[in-house]
């Protein structure tokens, strides 16, 4: 089942249940966010705010906010669903003869949906805005975040054309609104957009740019969807092979770019990369941290079009999880096949919400021969956008990757630190605060496999059992927790569980005192059932390995905060999560965690009941 736009998708949604509407008066500055904040941890429905203070048009936020609801967007059963229908899209065997030919009609018919259509006449164009009557302040545009630089557009499809190649590309970047007619656009140095008004300079021509609020599901999805660099596939493509059908594009009306037909906003207009950029931000971002100002390009909106009654289409990111999450969860499902085409003996991977996309990768292999999990770690790395993974931890065929707690239990059993974990650098995501340098950084490998006895540094090839020693037959590790931990400067609060992880809150405010810290548990005899000592900053939660594990993803460069120490005949891995200190050469700000004002929550508190939610979802 496809959808033709948007306002379908929610018909549906509304008809099972999962669309609630809010029609009292709603601030779209950080109201908004705490609902929508709520609903989502919770797993709840979407939402339609039908009355926005200051703003003509509802808002809908949410709509994507559990995996049931992306496969439902898509028409699938479920998300494994969409990796199965890849496979056999991609499946080239058993076409021979008339018969393997008429076999394969099925998949042509899913090929030829890939090329987008043009039509004459589009819904996005019903209403149009032009010159001075363009006016970005009308529409519904949330402040999500208390430190936000201003209010962001958060779900914006922004299209632009290489000016070298012709070649089209449509992604997702904020957009905060710093004017009637202009937006800061968030083009960081790895993405497509960037580069396409890189080549505009040097040709010495703006940039045109349209931006697409809404259309169905399907596209929406597509432009956060990593693509391989294939010609001819783009996110129109893309969107047409999972609808099931040719995506409509009408022309632009002051720009000469394709745009959705079906969308509910269309913003049309420029960058000019000779224009000096401007200061963009801070925005929370979807590390849970908030992004500082930095310089980004402006672009100038010489026309609105919309619908005649157009729904505005927001999300918010922040702490994980959020909507974000499901559609990353999507994004493995549609890149599986190809991946174990490139690394057959990948059976499955995952990048938990913890991880926030691209800090903590779990994948599951079939393995074969010595040194095969290294040699898988290498070959995610690079996969496309996964040249940004911070931790990549291999497992073997079978461990669940999307049970977080039983993938960290087979760490602890089976991954020696030293013996089975390394470090390397690479690219980062540019929004990583903590790594050596802007967008470059220490990742890490952890090899949770099963040891041949060419890895444990004997000749034979037998596999080595489940609870492994250190090596060269010393004693088997045996997790536990400890009731006696010792104290010391600045730990605010701590934990063991029983297996063999050690969770420590630091209020950090020296140089060098987690490495004091770190050195100090390790000798003590609490340690003597610990794998990983978790050093995490002051406001984490030490009994929610979630928050914990998504500080510590958050704050580490994996090559210069991550350590093994030795425990007597043990060694275990200390993870520096605290906070970075000028003082120890690191000389970017920190960022601040994304935390709530109290008034806000205190006033969706009390008018819940106004709002006419479900007391359920609170």
């Amino acid at each position: 089942m496809s959808f033709p736009d948007l306002q379908s998708f929610l018909r549906l949604l509304d008809e099972r249940g999962e669309l609630l509407r809010v029609s009292t008066p709603v601030s779209r500055d950080l109201e908004i966010t705490e609902i929508a904040d709520r609903l989502v941890k919770k797993g709840g429905p979407a939402v339609l705010f039908e009355n926005v203070i200051g703003s003509p048009f509802p808002l809908v936020i949410g709509m994507l906010g559990t995996a049931d609801r992306v496969a439902l967007s898509l028409g699938l059963p479920d998300l494994d669903a969409l990796a199965v229908r890849v496979r056999d899209l991609i499946d080239l065997s058993g076409a021979k003869g008339v018969g393997g030919m008429l076999s394969q009609l099925p998949k042509l018919r899913d090929a030829m949906n890939l090329p987008p259509r043009r039509v004459r006449k589009a819904a996005s164009q019903e209403v149009v805005w032009r010159g001075d009557q363009v006016d970005l302040n009308k529409l519904p545009v949330l402040k999500c975040w208390p430190l936000d630089g201003g209010p962001f557009v958060t779900l914006p499809l922004v299209i632009t054309r290489d000016p070298e190649t012709g070649e089209r590309n449509m992604g997702m970047y904020r957009m905060q609104v710093m004017g009637p007619r202009e937006t800061g656009m968030h083009w960081q140095r790895h993405k497509t957009g960037a580069r396409h008004l890189e080549k505009a300079r040097k040709l010495g021509k703006r940039l045109e740019v349209a931006v697409a609020l809404g259309g169905d599901p399907a596209l929406i999805y597509a432009a956060t969807a990593p693509l391989p660099p294939i010609p001819g596939l783009d996110e129109f493509a893309l969107a047409g092979f999972l609808r099931g059908q040719r995506y409509p594009l009408v022309k632009g009306v002051t720009v000469d770019l394709d745009v959705p037909a079906n969308a509910e906003f269309i913003l049309e207009g420029y960058v000019d990369p000779q224009e000096d950029w401007k200061t963009e931000g801070p925005f929370g971002d979807h590390t849970g941290f908030y992004t500082l100002p930095e310089l980004y390009p402006r672009f100038h909106v010489t026309a609105v079009t919309m619908r005649r009654h157009p729904i505005y289409p927001a999300t918010i990111v922040g702490r994980p999880p959020m909507e974000d999450a499901y559609l990353i969860e999507a994004s493995e499902r549609l890149f599986l096949p190809a991946a174990q085409l490139i690394l057959p003996e990948l059976s499955d991977y995952h990048m938990p919400p913890a991880g926030v996309a691209h800090n903590l990768v779990f994948a599951s292999i079939k393995k074969r021969f010595p040194g095969e999990g290294y040699k898988t770690a290498n070959g995610l790395f690079g996969l496309g956008q996964m040249m940004f993974a911070k931790v990549i931890v291999v497992l073997d065929d079978g461990v669940p990757v999307n049970n977080f707690g039983e993938v960290w239990r087979e760490v602890a059993r089976r991954a020696v630190p030293g013996r089975d974990t390394l470090s390397t650098r690479g690219p980062m995501d540019a929004l990583d605060h903590s790594s050596r340098g802007w967008s470059y950084g220490g990742k890490l490998i952890i090899d949770a496999t099963g040891k041949l006895a060419e890895e444990l540094g004997s000749g034979t090839g037998s596999r080595q059992g489940q609870n492994e020693g250190e090596g060269g037959g010393e004693v088997p590790f045996v997790p536990r927790a400890s009731t006696d931990l010792p104290t010391f400067e600045g730990v605010v609060a701590q934990r063991q569980s029983a297996d063999g992880y050690w969770y420590v809150a630091l209020d950090k405010t020296r140089p060098g005192q987690a490495q004091e810290l770190a050195a100090a548990f390790a000798a003590h005899p609490a340690a003597a059932g610990v794998r990983h000592l978790l050093i995490c900053d002051e406001q984490t939660d030490v009994t929610d390995d979630q928050d914990a594990w998504w500080t510590i993803l958050n704050n580490i460069d994996a090559e210069r905060d991550v350590w093994v120490l030795p425990h007597g005949e043990h060694r275990l891995l200390a993870w520096d999560g605290a906070r970075k200190l000028p003082e120890e050469g690191f000389v970017r700000p920190w960022p601040p965690k994304i935390v709530m004002d109290k008034s806000v929550m205190d006033r969706v508190d009390a008018r819940w009941h106004v709002y006419g939610l479900p007391e359920q979802w609170r």
